[in-house]
């Protein structure tokens, strides 16, 4: 099988493991790929073009934190190529593997006996009066926001075509599930558990106190426009795409044709939370019926 890396920017650690994995598949019959961008080629491994690693490999290993699963899943999900996390970052909510765990999970991976489960993704398209829309998609979230200026924009938001609110805010987040424990959940927005067909919406510093986070249907289409002043405003699509705004323009967003597909640890969601984020964690004593 053909086997994609893709690399965390401080390359340091994943190209020590690179250096490991490269020769190690290379004994066990598979070819393994790396792209152009990351610079980074050990001996035996075949170079492409990050926007062709999709189609020249069957599964991809993202070596580096979350940022690094969510520029995998840019790089492979449209072309359905499941992706493997191996966490060199802090938090790792998606990289699910431990360095120590590479080779088994490769392992496991390569042979088919390791679980994949399927993540949302948002397509995000962009539309500029008298230009060609502008599509890109997200994994986590799509944030309309202030860029350097420190005052509220606001945002106009409709769900298929019916008016929601006005917000006057600093910016206004739309996330996926799996976008629901970022900056949605540092915004005060909801957790929602993976797996469930929804999208939230959720200001930032909203200026009325009644504005709160919305859950809606992913087969809704959000559609976002901006009052008179658009000084500064950014659209952000996964914190790894960016765009201006003008007068005029316009933002919808839906659930993506296609999602990633991404190998399962044996942490459960829940285990995760529990793990980076201590979140709801009870002591052992009282785990055990303790006082």
């Amino acid at each position: 099988m053909r086997v994609g890396f893709i690399l965390k920017p401080d390359k340091t650690e994943a190209g020590a493991l690179l250096e490991d994995l490269v020769p190690w598949l290379r004994e066990q019959g598979h070819v393994p790929v790396v792209t152009t961008e990351d610079q980074i080629a050990p001996a035996g491994s075949e170079v492409v073009p990050e926007n062709e690693m999709g189609e020249a490999v069957d599964l991809a290993v993202a070596l580096g934190g979350d940022g690094t699963m969510l520029r995998a899943a840019r790089l492979v999900s449209d072309h359905e190529r499941p992706v493997l996390g191996i966490n060199l970052g802090q938090l790792g909510f998606l990289a699910g593997f431990a360095p120590s765990e590479a080779k088994d999970a490769l392992t496991a991976a390569l042979t088919g006996t390791l679980k994949t489960t399927k993540r949302m993704r948002l397509a995000v398209t962009f539309t500029r009066p008298h230009a060609p829309p502008v599509i890109r998609y997200a994994l986590n979230d799509a944030v309309l926001h202030q860029g350097a200026m420190a005052r509220l924009v606001e945002i106009d938001a409709f769900v298929d075509g019916e008016f929601v609110a006005s917000y006057r805010a600093d910016g206004l987040i739309i996330a996926t599930p799996t976008g629901s424990t970022a900056y949605n959940m540092a915004a005060g927005g909801p957790i929602v558990v993976p797996g469930q067909d929804a999208m939230t919406l959720t200001p930032i510093c909203a200026h009325a106190l009644t504005n709160r986070p919305l859950v809606i249907g992913a087969s809704a289409t959000i559609r976002l426009q901006l009052g008179a002043d658009v000084r500064g405003v950014l659209l952000t699509v996964d914190a790894q795409w960016g765009h201006s705004f003008l007068p005029g323009d316009l933002v919808e967003m839906t659930t993506a044709p296609k999602p990633l597909v991404m190998f399962r640890s044996k942490q459960s969601f829940f285990d995760v939370m529990r793990d980076k984020l201590h979140w709801g964690a009870r002591s052992d004593k009282k785990a055990r019926g303790g006082i």
